[in-house]
């Protein structure tokens, strides 16, 4: 570990701690989304927030992104965005009497990409994001462009209203490290949004972290030890999702890996330097609730994909 990386190792405590200071200042409650959030951030993955109208879903994406420093930028997604509405295009422009090509970067050059209502752009806008998602570049025409680092896609989608809207590929989810459930804040958190939001003017908050220092952290995360025991822990886990009862299609490999490094963020964030069976099944829901696909007969009966996920922790006792 180099003398640079062994002083934010040793700032990453104070960094974390003011990191949800600031975030709390504007978002009220919601504490399991946060942490979740900064895991998808601190493993170097993209994240799929789902809630119900109302619930700070952009709000926490863009002050995430205001409290680390980073290049924001926010799509919203309509059924008529077109794919280079995204990732931009190739103009001419004239100069001087002669004419030349300039490419003009779309909203996905940023450090975070909020994709809002994902779920509402054509599934040939959709895909826009996907070489993007994987190889962090763009390629238009036949030049190819590199996004900066870091780079995150924060897609957010409403679960209630599906007129209209154009359901995710798998392929297009299995590239999200998370899914992400907001809930309906509790009767204390809803007087406190009441006092933030009518009475004063709205909280701001302040850069925490420098862009060099996102990335540090990054490094960092993945130096993170983790057992022989854990990743057999998670390859199994993840392989059972393809041969449990009601699961027509399980986790892909991502999954594992993805299982991994959100255990590994998750320990770093809390301030251990190792990761636990804990971390493994808390991350097992937003890790795999959006990669297994239920079968006709289970989605008929009720079940859920969260359950399947209970069901198997249980099974394999993690």
């Amino acid at each position: 570990m180099t003398e640079d990386l062994k002083e934010i190792y040793s700032a990453a405590p104070g960094i974390f701690q003011r990191l949800g200071g600031e975030i709390d200042k504007v978002i009220v409650g919601q504490k399991v989304a946060i942490e979740q959030l900064l895991v998808a951030i601190l493993a170097g993955g993209h994240a799929l927030l789902e809630s119900n109208p109302g619930l700070a879903k952009t709000l926490l994406v863009k002050t995430t992104a205001a409290t680390m420093g980073l290049d924001y930028s926010r799509i919203q997604c309509t059924p008529d965005l077109m794919p280079a509405d995204i990732t931009g295009t190739t103009i001419i422009e004239e100069t001087d009497g002669s004419k030349m090509f300039r490419f003009e970067e779309g909203p996905v050059f940023a450090n975070i990409v909020l994709a809002d209502e994902i779920n509402r752009a054509s599934p040939k806008t959709q895909s826009a994001l996907l070489e993007a998602m994987q190889e962090k570049q763009v390629t238009v025409g036949n030049k190819t462009y590199q996004l900066d680092r870091p780079f995150f896609i924060l897609a957010t989608q409403n679960p209630i209203e599906m007129e209209g809207t154009f359901p995710l590929p798998e392929a297009q989810l299995d590239r999200f490290l998370l899914k992400i459930f907001m809930d309906y804040p509790t009767f204390e958190e809803e007087l406190e949004i009441l006092d933030r939001y009518t009475v004063s003017s709205e909280p701001t908050v302040q850069k925490v972290v420098t862009k060099e220092e996102v990335i540090a952290l990054q490094q960092l995360c993945r130096q993170i030890p983790v057992s022989d025991e854990l990743k057999k822990s998670a390859a199994n886990l993840v392989l059972t999702t393809r041969q449990w009862e009601g699961v027509q299609y399980g986790a892909s490999p991502r999954a594992t890996i993805g299982l991994i490094l959100s255990a590994k963020a998750r320990a770093f964030l809390n301030g251990r330097n190792y990761a636990s069976k804990e971390d493994l099944h808390v991350m097992a829901y937003p890790i795999l609730r959006h990669r297994i696909i239920l079968s006709f007969e289970a989605e008929r009966k009720g079940l859920t994909r969260d359950q399947v996920v209970t069901d198997i922790l249980k099974h394999l006792n993690l």
